[in-house]
């Protein structure tokens, strides 16, 4: 998917731009997989977005042909991709951000634990308008394509007030089953250590 959607791209430097993230994520993900394997649900929630940002970055955001029927039958002002794509940017990394406090942090079962997922999310969505910001100042009106501002004064609040929807929903509906697929490679973990010791304590002595 990756490769067609940089087959004839509206703007190369976008596609580049919106899809590096997938470019650097798949192989930090191949790399890490034997040391620190993902659940389900998020290996699903990353391969959806990513299929959601090389379908903007082939289009850019502004003018994907989904966003325009949305638009017309919303009757909707301008094309909303971005805005999915904002609520995406905190549904699932609030999914991966939860995951990782809960196996390399003491945050497991905590109260703290949904509360600083949001913040995490929210700091990322702001560094991610910081990034839209230096496009900007480094390309001129060549990065509008990226901003995809579409005249809006209110984009970046909107931005990150849609990243901050995603994480709370995502918070709010996927808890209980992640928490199921963690128990579960707890589990699996533990069976894996079982297994290694036993190999390796060898056969009993006569």
């Amino acid at each position: 998917m990756l490769v067609v959607s940089g087959i004839q791209p509206r703007d190369r430097v976008t596609w580049l731009l919106e899809t590096v993230w997938g470019l650097v994520g798949l192989p930090v993900a191949v790399v890490v997989w034997r040391r620190f394997r993902f659940t389900g649900l998020l290996c699903v929630l990353l391969a959806l977005h990513a299929l959601l940002l090389m379908t903007g970055g082939h289009w850019t955001y502004a003018e994907v042909p989904f966003g325009d029927w949305l638009q017309q039958v919303l009757g909707l002002s301008r094309n909303p991709y971005d805005r999915i794509g904002h609520l995406a940017q905190g549904f699932v990394p609030a999914v991966l951000v939860r995951e990782l406090l809960v196996r390399t942090s003491p945050l497991g079962g905590s109260r703290w634990l949904s509360p600083l997922t949001v913040c995490a999310c929210l700091a990322f969505s702001a560094f991610f308008e910081l990034l839209e910001w230096w496009a900007a100042l480094v390309g001129g009106s060549g990065a509008d394509a990226f901003l995809a501002t579409q005249g809006d004064v209110w984009d970046t609040q909107w931005d990150m007030c849609c990243a901050l929807a995603g994480a709370v929903v995502a918070l709010l509906t996927l808890s209980r089953v992640h928490d199921r697929q963690l128990a579960g490679l707890a589990q699996d973990a533990d069976r894996g250590a079982l297994g290694r010791a036993r190999r390796g304590s060898g056969p009993p002595r006569a």
